[in-house]
């Protein structure tokens, strides 16, 4: 039985994260208060790590280790990196400009911006990284981290999991020292409609699907005063294998793009599902080979096993889409399948082949020259990623590539694979729609604080009146541009 929470719990949940009981209490405290309970909390998930794994692989079938074992690490490592950028106290971006009676101008009065947190925020988990796009997971940080509290909108993958993730949290934080009601779960769909839809939510988050996605950004931009709405939603993640990289190393790439797209059950946002190879490329032996030895994987549900199979369907009997494997399944369990086309079908082609298949199944396209392939890149549907494998020597035959694939996606491989995806300074997980619904903004990385704060600039202020991070003797010693040097 599903839970739910009740219509009184979710008012109480509102309300306890609503201005007067812990957003403004949150907005007061320093960035080193806010890392203390990032730690905290890293601490106390790790400190749980076998009852979370054991948990998180009964609910959502996925294998405890490496996988589980590795997410909930990944978990705990991206809280403690907000911790790191909280104390270098750049994303605060703390600017002064004193007053100049010589400014170009006009005379320019003292004026001091920076960043505040954006109010309580509303967090949608995600179904296929039940710790790392989770209860505790990038968005929860990264809000945290900013200042601002957290309804937790559970995903109805993994209950459980969500429920005795979301008690760790609660308790940690408040251990840390952090206000009340900053942090709270809550079931059910209709829930997570009215907690958007209530004038107390700042701002919200989700991962998932575009339709679902969709949805709730229509709900979020048409309230009566709109929110900020941060979705991350589809990708095809097309890759590009050049002719020089099917001479050189072709095998190899077939083998390590096989692995790749079935990775998971193919459930991750970045599963490369678009494989453009040049005509003739003879790789067909090897993919057939390395595809047909990846053994059957469990789905993460029953819902997303049932559409996948309905979407594999269409692939397989689009015009001009031949099958190079056919996956097989049981229930909720799939081999990979893998299909091919040619350029000219596939521009001729419906949403069947060009649409994202949330699974083990991906597409290839034969291009006869780069001319063919930039068409294709062309008119391909933007996403989160855009791959290259390719040799050093062929620069002048990628560079003309270059400009559609930043067209398309916000991160650029080059002989990689995009299903690995760090937390770091550099990360940007994001894209033009439909990948996100905010393509100025990332996911992942720790630039992912910047979409839960908003700019504040302060005028003509006696220094006692300013916020720490503006006064004249920069008590928290934060980096600042002043008069317009760094």
């Amino acid at each position: 039985m599903s839970r739910e929470t009740s219509a009184p719990e979710l008012e109480h949940i509102l309300v306890a994260a609503a201005a007067a009981a812990a957003a403004r209490p949150f907005a007061a405290t320093t960035p080193a208060e806010r890392a203390g309970w990032l730690d905290a909390v890293a601490d106390a998930l790790d400190a749980e790590a076998e009852a979370l794994i054991a948990l998180a692989h009964t609910e959502t079938h996925l294998p405890a280790a490496p996988r589980l074992k590795g997410e909930l690490a990944r978990t705990t490592f991206q809280l403690r990196l907000f911790g790191q950028v909280l104390r270098d106290g750049a994303f605060l971006g703390a600017t002064v400009d004193h007053a100049d009676a010589d400014w170009p101008m006009g005379p320019r009065p003292d004026l001091r911006r920076v960043l505040v947190p954006m109010g309580p925020t509303l967090v949608f988990a995600a179904g296929n990284f039940p710790f790392a796009f989770s209860v505790a997971g990038g968005d929860t940080a990264s809000a945290l981290a900013a200042g601002c509290p957290v309804v937790l909108k559970a995903h109805p993958g993994h209950e459980e999991l969500s429920t005795r993730t979301g008690e760790i949290v609660v308790s940690a934080l408040a251990a840390a020292g952090a206000p009340d009601g900053g942090f709270a779960v809550v079931h059910g769909f209709e829930q997570g409609i009215t907690a958007l839809k209530d004038p107390r939510i700042s701002a919200a988050s989700f991962t998932g699907s575009v339709p679902g996605g969709r949805a709730l950004f229509d709900i979020a931009v048409s309230r009566p005063t709109p929110i900020p709405f941060y979705g991350e939603l589809g990708s095809v993640n097309p890759v590009v294998v050049t002719p020089g990289a099917v001479a050189a190393r072709g095998e190899a790439v077939a083998k390590a793009y096989s692995g790749s797209f079935s990775l998971g059950a193919g459930q991750f946002c970045t599963k490369p599902g678009l494989l453009l190879l040049p005509e003739g490329h003879g790789l067909e032996g090897t993919l057939r080979e390395a595809v047909g030895g990846v053994a059957r994987q469990r789905m993460l549900t029953e819902r997303i096993a049932s559409g996948f199979a309905h979407k594999l369907s269409e692939l397989r009997a689009a015009p001009g889409v031949e099958t190079l494997v056919d996956g097989t399944h049981q229930g909720e369990e799939f081999t990979p399948s893998l299909f091919t086309t040619t350029a000219k079908e596939f521009l001729a082609g419906g949403e069947a082949v060009r649409e994202e298949h949330f699974g083990p199944a991906s597409l290839i396209v034969t291009y006869r020259d780069q001319a063919e392939l930039i068409e294709v890149l062309e008119t391909l549907e933007p996403g989160l990623t855009a791959t290259i494998q390719g040799e050093p020597d062929e620069a002048e035959y990628v560079r003309p590539l270059l400009a559609p694939l930043t067209r398309l996606a916000g991160r650029l491989l080059w002989n990689d694979w995009p299903t690995g995806v760090t937390v770091s300074w550099a990360q940007q997980h994001g894209g033009p729609y439909p990948a996100t619904t905010a393509p100025a903004t990332t996911s992942v990385g720790t630039a992912a604080i910047e979409r839960f704060q908003r700019p504040v600039a302060w005028q003509g202020f006696p220094d006692a009146l300013l916020p720490e991070p503006l006064r004249e003797d920069n008590p928290w010693r934060l980096p600042r541009r002043t008069d317009g040097a760094r």
